[in-house]
């Protein structure tokens, strides 16, 4: 069985999206503006809700309550890379 890198680092960001770091160095995004056409995940339209997402435990994934959650199988395949940590310190040294 593959396994995917875990989350470090969550943040939500406007327009229902998060923002995560990886332990890999990573930095994605992921929106979740399709998903909450769904049933499962429309009462994260409540922007009170949807920015109490926090991490699971271990990082293997983000969850908002008992029944809310995204695993980072999820997150990793379908975020958007945005850069590397490691790119981001050579930028700034």
């Amino acid at each position: 069985m593959e396994s995917y890198p875990r989350i470090n680092y969550l943040q939500t960001l406007p327009n229902y999206r998060l923002f995560l770091i990886f332990d890999n160095g990573e930095i994605k995004i992921y929106s979740l503006s399709e998903r909450l056409e769904s049933p499962a995940f429309a009462p994260l339209k409540d922007e009170a809700l949807f920015n109490t997402a926090r991490l699971a435990n271990g990082g293997y994934g983000v969850i908002w309550n008992d029944e809310l959650d995204l695993s980072e199988y999820e997150l990793w395949v379908n975020g958007v890379e945005v850069s590397k940590i490691s790119a981001l310190v050579a930028k700034v040294a």
